[in-house]
């Protein structure tokens, strides 16, 4: 059996399991990580990517590391940096760059 990735919340509108369908997942997965990777050990924040795919939507981009993270092909290395509000946010590192 295949797993299947949720691409939207159990009680979401029709609407967002519509638009949730009609995404590439993997493509965008994909984006995202090549990004980190490329970033080596300095890793990505949440909001450095969102910086780095402007013509993306802020969920599009910001619900991949999720994904990422529990299919172990990036970490949370520790780190934490000032986002745009000025609060620490968490970055991420490709598991090959990881302590």
């Amino acid at each position: 059996m295949t797993k299947t990735k949720q691409l939207h919340r159990r009680n979401a509108s029709k609407t967002s399991k519509d638009a949730a369908k009609s995404l590439n997942v993997s493509r965008l997965e994909g984006l995202v990580l090549t990004a980190i990777k490329r970033s080596r050990k300095t890793g990505r924040t949440q909001d450095e990517l969102l910086k780095q795919f402007p013509d993306f939507s802020y969920s599009s981009i910001t619900a991949r590391p999720a994904a990422l993270k529990r299919d172990g092909l990036i970490v949370d290395s520790g780190k934490r940096r000032p986002g745009r509000s000025g609060r620490m946010q968490a970055v991420l590192v490709a598991k090959e760059f990881a302590k």
